[in-house]
């Protein structure tokens, strides 16, 4: 519960920034341009009955917005006077047009109200990554320096890797980090280069392999290749009930061997898929009871025992990770260094984002959809305020693209009407103009209901 509570504060404290900047923007050029706003509201606030729906509401003396806090916390809006938007409020539209209103403004006008708020957002995430890397650095574990190579699934092995391999690059470039950029290349490389024994050699690749079956597929295309041994032992497990200790590594499991915490742990989800079938308590212990094979760290003796997993499926001891075996890259940057870094990362952040997006339109990709709960999910368990202006920043980047998409209701709908109206020097009728905002709406609703949807059948384990 904990845990829980800690990712929702994150996710509300980020969208909640993301939203009151968002609209901050269309406020700004409207202000600018002398365009009355009638609401400006952190969440939506329906009526229900005689309730109005605010939680808090407040109007500056001679302002002619009213300022407040919604109930239902699915982003905010800023309601300019004289604009069709998702408030549908056509009985303003009826009336003769005033100087203060929106549709009264020239185009160009009207143009930069509706794109001040994916500007705000666009900028807001560089300024973050920025200010990131002036304030904590750039961390990582050169894949170059990962000399003891990779583990690869079948569906590479195929391809021509073998389990040890170094990844050097692609013909897209050098490797660097590993994260999903690494998969990325991979996927669009027409050749691989690596070092397999001390020696430089290349593999063939298709250009076109997806991205999604590499990420999804259990286990994955490819992980750093980490020895099973021992960082930790927890008091009282079955670790330490059989004698681990520190040090000690992992050579098998139920008579499968085991080179690697990746193979571990692919064996861990062969036994989660028989114990999901468990009716009883003593077909869970059958199932949980398990020969470990493991070798000593002092002795170099490897004894094979008989032990019981805990319910989830562990032995309660730490994995060792990268940085056990291998050195950090440490980057820093000054003040004025980090804004062509923060830049040039948000910039990179955007492109894989939207080179994924093809994804989305396959029988998969809709599957892999995700709503507040998936992305609520993607803060750490553990307050870590760099994480969670990392995280704050790749939101307002997609809030930034997905806001700018030609989509009715969206700002980069009204951006499609006012170019058309630029260019052909006609305005979309009031009715299109309902009848449109309508639709987009309608679009929002369904993609909302398939991804929160996604989130329950994965909760309880249909997905």
């Amino acid at each position: 519960m904990e845990i829980f509570l800690i990712r929702l504060l994150q996710f509300m404290l980020a969208i909640s920034i993301l939203v009151l900047l968002h609209e901050g923007g269309h406020f700004f050029f409207a202000k600018l341009f002398g365009v009355k706003v009638d609401k400006f509201y952190l969440f939506f606030d329906p009526s229900i009955g005689k309730w109005k729906g605010s939680l808090f509401k407040w109007k500056p003396k001679n302002s002619d917005t009213t300022y407040g806090v919604g109930w239902l916390p699915l982003g905010g809006y800023c309601k300019i006077a004289g604009m069709i938007d998702e408030s549908m409020d056509t009985e303003q539209m009826k009336q003769p047009v005033q100087k203060w209103e929106f549709r009264a403004k020239p185009a160009w006008q009207r143009l930069l109200i509706m794109i001040g708020g994916v500007l705000v957002n666009f900028l807001l995430a560089l300024f973050i990554y920025s200010m990131v890397l002036f304030h904590w650095g750039d961390s990582y574990v050169s894949v170059k320096d990962m000399t003891m190579g990779m583990k690869f699934n079948s569906e590479a092995k195929a391809l021509g890797f073998q389990d040890g391999d170094i990844l050097v690059g692609t013909d897209q470039g050098e490797f660097t980090k590993f994260d999903a950029d690494l998969y990325r290349d991979l996927a669009d490389a027409k050749r691989c280069d690596i070092i397999r024994d001390g020696k430089a050699m290349s593999i063939n690749m298709p250009g076109d392999l997806s991205l999604l079956d590499m990420l999804k597929n259990q286990p994955t295309f490819v992980t750093p290749l980490l020895p099973a041994e021992i960082d930790s032992v927890m008091p009282g497990g079955p670790a330490e009930k059989i004698g681990m200790k520190k040090g000690d590594k992992i050579v098998a499991l139920n008579g499968t061997a085991i080179d690697s915490w990746s193979a571990f742990t692919n064996e861990r989800g062969r036994l989660a898929d028989v114990l999901s079938a468990a009716k009883t308590a003593a077909d869970s212990t059958k199932v949980r009871t398990v020969s470990l094979a493991f070798t000593h760290k002092d002795t170099g003796k490897t004894d094979t025992v008989s032990t019981v997993l805990t319910p989830d499926l562990t032995l309660q001891v730490g994995m060792t990770s990268l940085l056990t075996y291998y050195k950090e890259t440490k980057l820093e940057y000054g003040f004025f260094e980090s804004f062509p870094a923060g830049i040039k990362y948000g910039v990179k952040v955007l492109s894989g984002y939207v080179g994924d997006l093809k994804y989305v339109f396959t029988a998969e990709g809709a599957k892999s959809l995700g709503g507040f709960g998936a992305i609520g999910s993607l803060f750490p368990a553990e307050w870590d305020w760099m994480m969670f202006w990392r995280m704050t920043a790749f939101l307002s980047i997609i809030l930034a693209f997905m806001n700018i998409l030609p989509i009715p209701a969206l700002d980069g709908g009204h951006v499609l009407f006012l170019i058309w109206e630029m260019v052909t020097g006609k305005a979309p009728g009031e009715k299109f103009m309902i009848r449109a905002e309508y639709i987009g709406i309608g679009i929002l609703m369904l993609l909302m209901i398939v991804a929160n949807l996604n989130d329950i059948l994965r909760w309880i384990g249909v997905m």
